[in-house]
């Protein structure tokens, strides 16, 4: 059974990760992540953010794969001298230079290579098993065939990691110097604007390469909005049977800058269709492609999983993010007797609004949203403060962690 790999951003987000089925989940520290941006985790947190895991069986695999320069050198030396006291289960690592350091201060530490490293082959991966790497987190730009190739031609003792699902780079693997151009903010140090997404104002434009004429790229705008960088979204919940089979040992899903409602959706709905398959009785439910729509995404594409980036993977002229659905509470008790749930409000509703909640292991379940009560049991119309505690009763049982979302 491949692993279920899922993105945490924030202590939220893990707990929403690890609740929806991951087997592990990967964050970083305040220093030396590619999400600089995330809310990332203090050496405090990471301490409580591991045992929190650890204590469900989940591991957690902390990212360490900027590039550094010589300046930073000396505090990623301290940083990885704090880590001893953290016990992740793994770091994922991009830079030579980091891997030698951390194989001198954490020698017992086991090491991933980030896909930032830009793996594409056999012979690569084997170089880099031999330098001390238990994992590889391949590029994103391999087609399922080639990295069947590549786990027939690599020992077993090496582990293999793929993007499953979400954004995809216009770049290599996130080797890209658009925002440093456009910014001054690194993209190769964890400080990418990620301008390849920003909305930019043209009028119907034609780009032809003089010697491919019949090959145009079109530059068009579309309701005042044009993306002309931006790539689709991966997505392989139709998949998993190819996926399953192709020697993979750790589907992996983006998405550390995304909400808590995302790691929870996503995670939950990969959690499905592999349970499913292992069971032996896989039908690909149309419920778990419905799932994936209501979170935040582009459009959808395969990647480079059975085409050429042209043919899926191309970049959306016209298409901006399309927005998930309105997450609106999380259930943090429940009363068996009284059928009466406490919930924490995320945006607001009315009493009487269709809504689902979700739960671990289902799609969404609708229901009817009943009488609402405020702390002192005070009927309310609707929930209006942000992260206010509020009561209502329920048509079915809730969990410590289900969510409340509009239809």
């Amino acid at each position: 059974m491949p692993e279920l790999l899922s993105p945490a951003g924030n202590r939220e987000k893990l707990e929403a990760a690890i609740r929806y089925g991951a087997d592990a989940v990967y964050l970083a520290g305040d220093r030396f992540g590619m999400r600089a941006f995330a809310d990332n985790f203090t050496l405090d947190e990471l301490k409580d953010a591991v045992l929190y895991a650890h204590t469900h069986g989940v591991k957690v695999y902390l990212t360490v794969n900027t590039m550094p320069r010589e300046a930073e050198y000396v505090y990623l030396r301290a940083y990885f001298e704090a880590l001893r006291d953290v016990r992740p289960d793994a770091l994922i690592v991009a830079d030579v230079g980091v891997l030698a350091l951390a194989k001198e201060l954490l020698p017992d530490m086991e090491l991933h290579l980030s896909t930032q490293a830009n793996a594409t082959s056999a012979a690569a991966c084997r170089a880099w098993h031999a330098m001390g790497v238990k994992r590889i987190v391949l590029a994103r730009e391999l087609s399922l065939e080639e990295i069947k190739e590549i786990r027939q031609n690599t020992p077993d003792t090496l582990e293999l990691e793929a993007f499953i699902h979400g954004s995809m780079c216009v770049s290599y693997s996130g080797r890209c110097l658009l925002s440093g151009f456009f910014t001054g903010r690194d993209a190769n140090r964890g400080a990418c604007a990620q301008p390849c997404r920003w909305n930019y104002h043209v009028k119907s434009v034609t780009l032809a390469e003089e010697k491919r004429p019949d090959l145009p790229l079109t530059v068009e705008e579309c309701e005042g909005e044009s993306f002309i960088f931006s790539s689709k979204d991966t997505c392989m919940i139709r998949h998993i049977p190819e996926l399953m089979e192709s020697g993979i040992d750790s589907f992996k899903i983006e998405g550390r800058m995304k909400s808590a409602y995302y790691a929870a959706v996503v995670t939950n709905t990969y959690r499905m269709a592999m349970d499913t398959y292992q069971a032996g009785n896989y039908v690909f439910d149309e419920r778990w492609q419905r799932e994936l729509e209501s979170v935040s995404h582009r459009e959808y594409a395969t990647g480079y999983y059975f085409s050429d980036s042209h043919e899926d993977a191309n970049l959306t002229e016209i298409d901006g993010y399309i927005k998930e659905k309105a997450y609106l509470a999380t259930a943090v008790g429940y009363d068996p007797v009284s059928g009466e749930a406490e919930f924490v409000q995320k945006n607001k509703f009315f009493a009487g609004d269709a809504l689902e909640l979700l739960t671990p292991g289902k799609t969404g379940i609708p229901f009817v949203s009943g009488e609402l009560f405020d702390e002192a049991h005070t009927p309310i119309e609707s929930t209006p403060h942000p992260y206010m505690h509020f009561f209502m009763k329920m048509p079915f049982p809730v969990k410590v962690g289900d969510i409340i979302r509009s239809v």
